[in-house]
């Protein structure tokens, strides 16, 4: 094993955490079947998110269930939910908040007061992120880094858990405003929604079309998701599998001499060392939902594709064959096949 951090806690209690954590992500999943049909994969990842701390941009066409599939999560983690809708004249002190003038009138005397915005959340939903100019949408990236923010030279701690869940249409051009690199990298996973079967449609139009309206329940807090993400960090990986992580995100790069002859020909940059930071601590977390105390080879490759599609640059000839992100990242895990166990 390698030699990542394992706390020395009594095992009947570690034990306990395990437990209680494998308890609450099933009632999560129980709960979230009670409004959202399908999208089994986009739960998982969103729930990943949830207990790693990372942050999620999920990118689907109109009428996915994106904004209602994270105000439910909210709901059943109890956590304190703000969203804002962004628009092409949103201003970063509307995320962000603003000071005012405030003045006693029994004194007359005038004093500054910050008004927080929606940014002081537990769960933030940016819906259709990408309506807003740059000058807002980076509003959003200290507090996504940092966990703060930053008004009129004043540092305010956001509340903990905080997660940006971030959504997007990826079929509307007019009035959009493509996400900067820098802010795409801060993002866990990029998502991406489809279209459902007819039988799961079937299943919405039964679900939606009556009198009840489908409700989940609150189960967990704000300080047992603390707790769980600490949990996930503990953890162990080996090291053989740690580095099979880093040679993934490696191959990305064209400079790379272990970079596929896929990636020299289409990539013009590739991922970078958050990319493996958060392909290591997602895989932990999917190991842990899965029943397993430790991280194998199948955890990187199957979250590899959703956490590196946003992180690697592809060039025009990508765009000329009509070569996306996502061909080019599964030919490398065709290329780099797992070692045996």
């Amino acid at each position: 094993m390698s030699n990542i951090e394992t706390q020395q806690l009594d095992p009947d209690v570690l034990k306990s955490r395990i437990t209680r954590f494998r308890e609450v992500d099933a009632e999560i999943v129980r709960q979230v079947r009670r409004v959202i049909v399908g999208q089994d994969e986009t739960i998982e990842q969103v729930r990943i998110g949830l207990f790693v701390g990372g942050h999620c941009l999920i990118t689907g066409l109109p009428g996915t269930a994106k904004t209602l599939l994270v105000r439910t999560m909210a709901d059943i983690l109890g956590l304190l939910f703000k969203r804002i809708q962004f628009t092409p004249d949103l201003m970063p002190t509307d995320i962000t908040g603003t000071d005012i003038i405030e003045e006693d009138s029994a004194t007359g005397h005038r004093t500054w007061t910050f008004i927080q915005g929606p940014v002081f959340a537990n769960v933030l939903l940016a819906d259709e992120i990408n309506r807003t100019p740059p000058k807002t949408q980076s509003a959003l990236l200290e507090a996504m880094q940092e966990r703060a923010c930053t008004v009129r030279g004043h540092h305010y701690k956001l509340p903990a858990p905080f997660f940006v869940l971030a959504t997007q249409n990826p079929i509307e051009l007019e009035g959009t405003y493509p996400l900067p690199e820098a802010q795409l990298d801060r993002f866990l996973f990029n998502i991406m929604l489809d279209y459902l079967t007819a039988e799961q449609e079937l299943q919405v139009i039964d679900l939606t079309t009556k009198t009840h309206i489908a409700q989940a329940d609150p189960i967990t807090n704000a300080e047992e998701i603390l707790g769980f993400q600490e949990l996930i960090r503990m953890t162990p990986i080996a090291e053989s599998v740690a580095k099979y992580a880093i040679e993934l995100v490696r191959a990305t790069r064209v400079k790379d001499p272990s970079a596929p002859d896929v990636v020299k020909k289409y990539v013009n940059y590739g991922g970078s060392v958050r990319a493996q930071q958060f392909l290591v601590l997602a895989a932990k977390a999917r190991a842990l939902m899965k029943g397993r105390y430790h991280v194998n080879y199948e955890d990187i490759r199957e979250l590899y594709v959703p956490i590196l599609r946003h992180r690697i640059l592809c060039n025009f000839h990508a765009e000329s064959d009509r070569v996306t992100s996502d061909d080019v990242l599964r030919q490398i895990l065709q290329a780099k096949p797992a070692p045996r166990e």
